[in-house]
């Protein structure tokens, strides 16, 4: 059977319902991993298909096994591609190498035996016809009657009201946030809707500036990013690159200050391979916001919030893992 190409609707980024409304929504947890749409045309194959449309298949082919799990029944199903840490939670740095295989199968199956990708499944916008003009909660009741849960996929659970409850133990577990989704929506391909909400969890930071790397484009002569790091058993720990956050004139303000605080000298404990990196003597202690860190201790996608003249640069050295 030949399926029809559907874009993957899209999330906008937001905060909980009102309470009022809370058991007009169903609360999924937010998956940190690589989007993709999963085409089964019920002859025992499978197509992976990444946001961009890419076919992603041959990356990974321990979801192969998928294309026969309904049988001739034909589907199109949405869902995550992740790897899980040992406490069950997704691992994008983990995922990262597993990225980009499609082209190279042989390099994907030695990647597979190592690190196994799971995929979560979070609904159905084909089966037995199209399901994009019908209700979430319809299709959400279909997707769970498919029963699918294998070696390497799942249909993980929606809850529906307590968006509270719900967004607290997220951030209890220590897991990337909260899908909201309005239970009388329609599945609306391509277009970021605000019928789905995600709630990203949020930490914060105190972090010492080491040095800058330049802007291009209308940043050119500006800092495009700073390099920043924090004080572990009195080095200074890496602990990443911050391009975003800044206004106009914040920008231009902390241009002044990176100047005076030039230095020819590296201030961390390793050299971070950042070409084109300026220095700067570790005196400037700022506050980011940032989703998670890599096993590594980088953080993953870090903010610019303040800067922080109240602390020192020794003061920065907590919440290293």
């Amino acid at each position: 059977m030949t399926l029809p190409r559907i874009a993957p609707m899209l999330a906008t980024p937001g905060v909980l319902p009102p309470a009022g409304q809370d058991m007009r929504w169903a609360y999924e947890t937010k998956q940190d991993g690589q989007r993709v749409v999963v085409y089964l045309p019920g002859d025992g194959s499978v197509v992976l298909r990444a946001r961009s449309g890419e076919d992603i298949t041959a990356a990974y082919p321990e979801l192969l096994s998928l294309g026969g799990a309904l049988g001739s029944t034909a589907a199109i199903l949405d869902g995550e591609i992740v790897v899980l840490d040992e406490r069950g939670r997704g691992d994008f740095q983990r995922l990262q190498s597993r990225m980009g295989l499609a082209h190279a199968p042989a390099r994907a199956a030695r990647r597979a035996a190592e690190t196994p990708v799971h995929l979560m499944l979070f609904d159905v916008m084909h089966l037995r016809g199209d399901l994009t003009g019908t209700r979430y909660a319809r299709r959400r009741q279909e997707l769970e009657a498919l029963g699918l849960a294998g070696p390497f996929w799942s249909t993980p659970s929606a809850l529906v009201g307590h968006g509270e409850s719900a967004l607290r133990a997220t951030r209890e577990n220590a897991l990337e946030g909260l899908v909201c989704k309005r239970l009388d929506s329609v599945y609306e391909p391509g277009v970021r809707s605000r019928a789905w909400i995600k709630i990203r969890n949020m930490r914060t930071a105190d972090v010492i500036i080491g040095g800058w790397s330049p802007g291009r484009g209308r940043l050119a002569g500006l800092p495009g990013a700073v390099l920043v790091g924090q004080r572990e058993a009195g080095r200074l720990r890496y602990a990443g690159s911050v391009g975003t956050g800044w206004s106009t004139e914040e920008r231009l303000a902390l241009a002044r200050l990176l100047s005076a605080a030039e230095s020819d000298t590296c201030p961390f404990d390793t050299v971070p391979p950042v070409p084109g990196a300026h220095w700067v003597l570790p005196l400037l202690v700022g506050e980011v916001r940032y989703s998670t860190r890599t096993r590594a201790g980088l953080l993953r996608q870090p903010s610019w919030h303040r800067l922080r003249p109240d602390l020192a640069p020794e003061d920065s050295a907590a919440d290293l893992p």
